[in-house]
């Protein structure tokens, strides 16, 4: 068998779907666009979304929109996707790093606490694998740490508090304690690029929780001036008989979705709950293999959380970098590909040139070391499901007996 890591699940509903606006004549921002958006928003719980072209546009946005800028610090995951910290940069704050918990992919929430300062604007949690933070205990140092927060702008004035920024890229239909993610932090970012289990190809969308004294629509407008360069009016508005005069309201960016990446998105949110049923039964099926030979996993569905299952990672006990690599590689040329989730920050060169050093976090590097990532997406039949367990439980059985033996 050769199984790939992630493609997309493409239909002929997306496919006609896309042939529709290429058809329609509108091909970037327009009517498909502000469809998604409002199906976005009633999916997640909230008033309002903005899509735009990344999760990074979106996670960017919304630092910006809460006046985030040079003099400020906010607070992300040591492991994480570079999109994490690299926004916090974006907009000329400082990234502050924080460790991850000994037996968890999640901050360590007592650093988190300690990180806080008088400078401190944001905190970005990370949902891993499609499993949300712990919400309650990041809203409550939130607010122990109220004493210390300095508003710049009106918007931060109103919250009173630093916000809660979730990178959600991972975690789009995922509930945690009954509320759909989105519709818990302050502000949500998603990510429905490629790889993502509800895609546009490239693309992403913001939603955000009710701000006392701001409403959601002038947030909603801000967003689009900042998404489209500062212009007041957007291609589709434009259009309206005599409509042609627009105004530049500050020389801002250029991230905005277009309709044909909507149109991707509408087709599998139609698809949508089905494709988070078949994530559920294949994480089922991993686990029933091999968390008996020993192989750990995350907790993907328990009585306070159910997880979007984006990505199946895995622990193996005891090995080293080079037995990590060995294995992927034998996985490799049994046709199943793999990858490894994530490679923390402070190893990478960006963040080394910033000053962070691994040394610092190690609970994050010894996450690292041996975490293999299995595929898992709903392109998988039960019969590839049950090869890449099989084949991954043979292949990883030996590595840990040999632990168990203590020969290793």
């Amino acid at each position: 068998m050769k199984i790939p890591f992630s493609p997309p699940d493409i239909t002929e509903e997306e496919i006609q779907e896309v042939a529709e606006a290429l058809r329609s004549g509108w091909i970037t921002t327009g009517p498909k666009t502000k469809e998604f958006e409002r199906k976005i928003a009633d999916y997640c719980g909230v008033k309002r979304a903005v899509c735009l072209n990344s999760q990074t546009a979106c996670a960017e946005m919304a630092l910006r929109i809460l006046g985030i800028g040079p003099g400020d610090e906010v607070i992300t995951s040591a492991y994480t996707y570079t999109a994490s910290a690299s926004v916090i940069c974006h907009v000329g704050a400082r990234p502050v790093l924080v460790d991850t918990q000994a037996d968890s992919l999640e901050m360590d929430y007592e650093a988190l606490e300690k990180a806080v300062t008088e400078h401190t604007k944001a905190v970005i949690p990370v949902d891993i694998g499609g499993i949300p933070c712990d919400y309650d205990r990041i809203f409550s140092i939130a607010e122990r740490k109220k004493a210390l927060f300095r508003p710049a702008n009106q918007l931060q004035e109103a919250m009173g508090r630093i916000a809660v920024c979730a990178d959600a890229a991972h975690s789009f239909g995922a509930e945690w304690h009954g509320k759909k993610t989105g519709s818990i932090a302050d502000f949500s970012s998603f990510s429905f690029h490629a790889v993502k289990n509800l895609t546009t190809a490239e693309g992403g969308a913001l939603t955000w929780n009710p701000i006392p004294g701001i409403g959601d629509e002038d947030i909603y407008h801000q967003l689009q001036l900042y998404s489209l360069h500062g212009q007041s009016k957007d291609a589709l508005a434009k259009t309206q008989l005599g409509a042609w005069e627009y105004d530049i309201a500050g020389p801002w960016y250029k991230c905005n979705m277009t309709d044909i990446m909507a149109a991707i998105g509408l087709a599998q949110l139609r698809r949508y709950e089905g494709l988070l049923m078949r994530r559920k039964e294949i994480i089922r099926q991993y686990d029933q293999v091999l968390r008996p030979v020993g192989v750990g996993t995350l907790e993907h569905y328990t009585s306070g959380c159910t997880s979007s299952g984006h990505l199946y990672l895995t622990w193996i006990p005891g090995i080293s970098l080079e037995q990590r690599q060995e294995i992927i590689v034998k996985m490799a040329e049994a046709g199943v590909a793999c990858n490894v989730h994530y490679k923390p920050l402070p190893m990478m060169t960006a963040y080394k040139n910033m000053g962070f050093d691994i040394k610092d976090y190690p609970n994050a590097y010894g996450h690292f070391v041996n975490e293999i990532t299995l595929p898992l997406h709903t392109k998988l039949s039960d019969a590839e499901v049950t090869y890449v367990a099989e084949t991954y439980a043979s292949v990883v059985k030996p590595y840990i007996q040999k632990r168990e033996k203590g020969t290793c």
